[in-house]
Formats: structure tokens, sequence, C-alpha cells
């Protein structure tokens, strides 16, 4: 098994900016794929972002120009940094590791609560 432990989740003011990090506790060949999930109470959990090892992303549509994926393979670390938050940004924020950007994640971390307010 793998775990994932987050950090640098907050209380941040609209127009502000966080950075999340995520560490995996050991790096599995055929998981190539590094994300970030968000879930509101009551609410589905969605897909915001996800790097491959070879630094390939996707970005959702709400987020893109705004937050940065990014991720060190030497650390098995991956990052979000989120800039011009809004509250609409405020959620739990999940890490994931799995096969590929469009297959389940087979790995969560144990998320990190972000609250963009003024």
């Amino acid at each position: 098994q793998v775990q994932l432990v987050e950090s640098g989740g907050g209380l941040v003011q609209p127009g502000g900016s966080l950075r999340l990090s995520c560490a995996a506790s050991r790096s599995i060949f055929w998981l190539t794929t590094m994300g970030w999930y968000r879930q509101v109470p009551g609410q589905q959990r969605e897909l915001v972002a996800t790097i491959t090892n070879d630094g390939t992303t996707t970005y959702a549509p709400s987020v893109k120009g705004r937050f940065t994926i990014s991720r060190d393979n030497v650390k098995n670390t991956v990052y979000l940094q989120m800039d011009t938050l809004n509250v609409g940004n405020t959620a739990v924020y999940y890490c994931s590791l799995g096969k590929g950007p469009r297959t389940p994640p087979n790995y969560w971390g144990q998320g990190t609560q972000v609250t963009v307010s003024a």
C-alpha cells in the first residue's frame, strides 16, 4: 500500500493564494498519475487537476489559469499552487495516486481543508 500525506490547507481571503503538498510514502511502477480532487459536504468529489510522471497535466475548466499542478518525482510529492482564490474554491482537497488521468485513483490522501472567506 501507499500512504499519501497532505499539508498546506487553511483559511485565506478572497484573491489570496495557497500551496498544497502531498507526499507519497513510496512509488509504485504502474501508478503514474498523481492528482487533486475536492469535495464539499453533501456533494460529489470532483477532479481538480492531474499530472503524469512525465509532466502531462489536465485541469478542470473552472481552475485552469489560476491553479497549477506540479510534481517532484525524486520526493514522490505532488503540489497544487492555488492563486486568485474565491469562495467557490472552499472545499476539502484530496490528493490521489492512480494509473492514469482517466481512471479512478487507487489511493487517496486524508484530505486538507481549504476555506476562502473574508
